[in-house]
């Protein structure tokens, strides 16, 4: 049986606020290359990369 992928847009993450990371004194500098900016001491995470790299692991997770 082959199970349907849930679908989303970058609209639908911004309005969710999965764009907000952790405050800036907190952040791993690993992370820096996921990072868009920063606002009011938060980190902004760039969703540009998120949206693809979510896709590709619910295929993983369904496969």
């Amino acid at each position: 049986m082959d199970m349907a992928l849930p679908e989303f847009s970058m609209r639908q993450l911004l309005e969710a606020g999965v764009h907000y990371g952790h405050q800036t004194q907190r952040w791993n500098p690993r992370m820096g290359q996921y990072i868009y900016g920063d606002r009011n001491g938060i980190h902004i995470v760039d969703l540009t990369q998120t949206v693809p790299m979510l896709d590709q692991a619910l295929k993983v997770i369904r496969d």
